[in-house]
């Protein structure tokens, strides 16, 4: 007798055309996976008659929905399509500057521009960006630069590598600037609302489960100082098919993007890189919640979307007021989180900007040894962002090299 094993198991997706249209075929995505648990769960109910044999005649199963989990380690471009369902937008390329001319003080990591605006071009904070063409120090060619202010002349950027650039006092012309890869963020209109198919292909014994109308419900970052970071997907779904043929046939190889880790990239609070955060998690909630059971049928009708939100907490050690005085004033400070799979210059990423956060909490601890501060905190809309200035009008922005 076979025995079905976790590594001959194949999880793959495909994104439905609508409610209640189940995808098939080609087309589908496989995914990398550290476990994806999803199952079919059913309300149960039974008979409470008083019979005179003393005992229950009856037990019914009622509506049905699908609930589980996806777990993954975060890695460049592999839950591009998951990530924008549950911020609602698609990731989209930002337009690149061209022909501008540059100088460039290395110091201060400023790019000024003397043709080309970087505000209209739609750079914002939290961007990476590459100089991809042009005549200046090839310390400043092809390098991940996070944007770290940014106006109509200027952009003010760091490595995320932590190499350093190179002056260009005389101004620069034909200089290309580049968003690397694609954006996607919690928009303010034209929200999308997106159901999935997912699979579970047992190879080794012939059995298919077929999850349909699936919704992400959270996307959940953990990130520690020392190993992989995490990425988790609480998924929920209207039914589930079976059968002993594979039914999203031949979907795409798994992304090959490096996994990102928290020893690799910049963490910024406030605008100023930090080296004492021991570990930040955060969750994108989208509040997500399967209609009630309706008289008649046995599956529900439909998934329905909430508001987006973003909590988290990060941990750090107790070095002076900076932090704990964000909680005790109110202050409204910014998180950026850049992820890369390597220390390279041009290493694949996924930067997560959150420009308006409000921090709950600033527990400290007791012991022999160095004392951390644990910080809650609340992202926001950043009601001042919008087109032409340095934020988004938006709760989190997240940037993917391969998306």
């Amino acid at each position: 007798m076979t025995i079905a094993q976790g590594v001959k198991k194949v999880v793959s997706y495909k994104k439905q055309t609508g409610l209640g249209v189940a995808a098939s075929g080609s087309g589908g995505q496989e995914l990398r996976r550290v476990t994806s648990t999803i199952n079919l769960t059913k309300e149960t109910f039974q008979s409470n008659e008083i019979r005179p044999d003393q005992q229950i005649a009856d037990f019914r199963h009622g509506s049905k929905q699908s609930t589980g989990t996806l777990s993954g380690e975060l890695s460049a471009g592999t839950y591009k399509d998951f990530l924008q369902s549950v911020l609602r937008r698609d990731f989209a390329a930002i337009s690149s500057l061209t022909a501008a001319a540059v100088t460039i003080v290395a110091s201060t990591g400023v790019i000024t521009f003397q043709t080309g605006n970087p505000l209209t071009g739609g750079f914002k904070i939290g961007n990476v960006v590459r100089i991809t063409a042009g005549s200046v120090n090839a310390a400043n060619l092809n390098k991940n630069l996070l944007v770290t202010a940014v106006t109509a002349t200027t952009l003010t950027v760091k490595t995320l590598n932590g190499s350093a650039l190179a002056d260009n006092a005389t101004s620069i012309t034909g200089v290309t600037v580049a968003a690397t890869g694609k954006t996607t963020y919690v928009p303010e209109t034209a929200q999308t609302q997106d159901y999935y198919t997912v699979e579970h292909w047992f190879s080794d014994v012939a059995q298919s489960e077929v999850y349909t109308d699936i919704m992400q419900t959270n996307a959940q970052v953990k990130i520690p100082a020392n190993g992989m970071a995490t990425i988790d997907f609480p998924l929920v779904g209207l039914n589930v098919t079976t059968g002993t043929s594979q039914v999203l046939t031949s979907p795409t190889a798994i992304t090959t993007g490096g996994v990102t880790a928290g020893v690799n990239g910049l963490l910024l609070v406030a605008g100023t890189p930090v080296a004492i955060v021991t570990s930040i998690d955060f969750d994108i909630n989208g509040n997500i919640a399967v209609a009630d059971a309706v008289v008649g049928s046995l599956t529900r009708p439909d998934v329905f979307q909430g508001v987006v939100g973003a909590t988290g907490t990060f941990s750090a050690y107790f070095t002076d007021a900076t932090f704990r005085d964000y909680f005790i004033n109110e202050t409204e400070v910014s998180i950026i989180v850049a992820l890369t799979t390597d220390s390279t210059a041009t290493a694949d990423f996924v930067v997560f900007t959150m420009s308006r956060v409000k921090v709950g909490g600033a527990d400290v601890t007791d012991g022999a040894s160095g004392l951390t501060r644990t910080f809650p905190f609340t992202a926001l809309k950043n009601t001042a962002g919008g087109a032409a200035v340095a934020n988004l009008a938006t709760t989190i922005m997240v940037q993917d090299s391969l998306a």
